[in-house]
This record gives structure tokens, sequence and C-alpha cells, in this order.
């Protein structure tokens, strides 16, 4: 459940759980996520005034419900594996994926997105540079069905 805050709350203090209860774990630990915009899709059976733009087409809602995850790589199989799977097509049935976000006290979880039904789309690495020292990313897109709030 939402906490409200007489101060808004820090973009930085998160933990995204992958359906395990797992929020804890270092594996949790993203450094960065990108919501899309969320969007309302709007019957066309449905009339409105010539001022309202079209609705909003099924490709575009495709693209609308995609989660971006981005970690330092540590060596975990774990994103590798689940986009792996979805790849030959044995992937198990879709997870429940959560983003928590935590108070300052860095315990609390103050806001959760969860987003239902997520299959992976695509997995990235940030390039290699011999010539640069910087962290290797791991980046994974999602799929989703739906999303709230809690």
């Amino acid at each position: 459940m939402a906490v409200t805050s007489e101060q808004p709350y820090r973009n930085s203090n998160f933990l995204v759980d992958f359906g395990r209860g797992d929020s804890g774990s270092a594996l949790a630990g993203f450094a960065e996520v990108i919501f899309p915009d969320f969007v309302v899709d709007q019957p066309e059976s449905r009339p409105r005034p010539p001022t309202v733009p079209r609705p909003i087409e099924q490709a575009d809602v495709a693209e609308t419900n995609r989660l971006v995850l981005k970690r330092g790589v540590m060596g975990s199989m774990d994103l590798y594996a689940w986009w792996d799977e979805a790849r030959k097509g044995t992937a198990p049935r879709p997870r429940t994926v959560k983003v928590e976000l935590l108070g300052e006290d860095l315990s609390t979880v103050v806001l959760t997105w969860r987003f239902d039904n997520v299959r992976p789309v695509s997995l990235s690495y940030s390039p290699l540079r011999a010539m640069e020292e910087g962290i290797l990313m791991e980046t994974m897109v999602l799929e989703f069905d739906r999303m709230e709030m809690l």
C-alpha cells in the first residue's frame, strides 16, 4: 500500500522483485528502471468530438507496455536464462514483476508498481571498451499486460 509523505520520495531507492519474493537479493538492485507511458486505450466505437485525437492503435499499446530494467553485470545468468527460455519457446508462464520504491530508511516499501504477465522481449549489454573504465551494464526489455500501483 502506498505511503504518503510530506516530501517527494527520491528516485534512487528501489528494488525489483521478479515474482520470487527476492527483492532483498543483490540481483534485485537495478541501476535504472524506465517506465513506459501508461495510456488509456479508447475503443473505436465510443463517440468522440473531432478535437479528440484518434484512439491508440494496438501497435502503439504494445510499444507502451514495455518496461526497461538496467543493472551492472555481476555474473548472474538469471536474466539471460529467462530470455533464453523465451527465445527457445520453452519459457514458463509469464511472471509478475514488482518495482518497489523505498523510503528514506531503505527498508520500508512506500510504493509498488506491479506488472502482470511479464515476458522478456530483449536482452542487451553495453559495449566493452578497453580504453575506458566503466561498469558493464545489462538491459532487459520486458513486455507486460497490466500495471497496478499499490
